[in-house]
């Protein structure tokens, strides 16, 4: 049975996707226009978001750039949202950066900002759109974490605590909001070609493009699934790496990644 209503048909559905002006959020913002969504894309970099949603019809999508740090700028977006179309569906919150970290390099300052927006900018988000979502019985909120976020991994030393922390808040946004009528969805995706990843230095197991990735996402909404997770042949490995004993886990981890 699927933990959330599924969701075949995008025509008319009114999605708010923050962290639209690359990767996998301008590629899923791409395909939702094209099924005949009403998207609003939010992100800092208002160019990037004015290319996302050139060619759509008049009407049919909003640029709202904002930073996911700052609540204010958020409820006014949604504002901006309720006033054209009387309010959104789906809330897809992307918005995240990453910054390679091992233990010897670790800096305050720096774990703040990315704990900054990769947590708190989507706590800020759903603080924002919740009480709406609540008032009208229905809708859902999508949030992406990462399979980082599974278990400790080398150069993740912040960017997984992250990523961990919103794998539990979703998971606990489910057991508060699905009584309400309120679909949330998991989104953790493996390695993705994204401008992000494009600063790896390491080889990253079973890569696919951001085109790849939103297919995946639209094919877990079909389904009403709680988390989608891709791509499997990577996934599946790391959901069995953290059912092994710790002594198990960090040889494989050390053995998989040579760090």
């Amino acid at each position: 049975m699927s933990l959330n209503k599924p969701v075949t048909d995008w025509n008319g559905v009114r999605v708010w996707i923050i962290g639209a002006s690359s990767g996998i959020g301008a590629s899923l913002a791409k395909i939702l226009l094209a099924s005949g969504a009403r998207v609003a894309l939010s992100a800092r970099n208002a160019q990037a978001l004015a290319e996302v949603a050139d060619g759509a019809r008049p009407g049919q999508v909003m640029v709202l750039p904002l930073d996911v740090t700052r609540e204010e700028q958020l409820a006014a977006a949604l504002a901006s949202i309720n006033a054209s179309w009387s309010g959104i569906d789906l809330a897809f919150i992307l918005a995240g950066s990453h910054r390679s970290v091992r233990a010897w390099e670790l800096s305050g300052a720096q774990a703040r900002s990315l704990v900054e927006t990769n947590l708190m900018g989507t706590m800020n988000a759903c603080a924002v759109v919740i009480p709406q979502l609540i008032r009208a019985g229905s809708g859902g909120i999508a949030v992406v974490s990462s399979v980082a976020g599974y278990g400790g991994l080398p150069t993740s030393l912040v960017y997984g605590a992250t990523k961990a922390a919103l794998i539990n808040f979703a998971e606990t946004l489910y057991l508060d909001l699905a009584p309400r009528g309120i679909s949330v969805y998991l989104v953790n995706p493996g390695f993705v070609r994204t401008p992000l990843t494009d600063k790896n230095e390491f080889r990253m197991p079973a890569l696919i493009s951001a085109e790849e990735a939103a297919q995946e996402i639209i094919r877990g909404f079909a389904a009403g699934r709680f988390e989608i997770h891709f791509p499997k042949r990577f996934t599946l490995w790391l959901k069995f790496m953290k059912l092994l004993p710790y002594r198990l886990y960090f040889l494989a981890v050390h053995k998989f990644t040579g760090m």
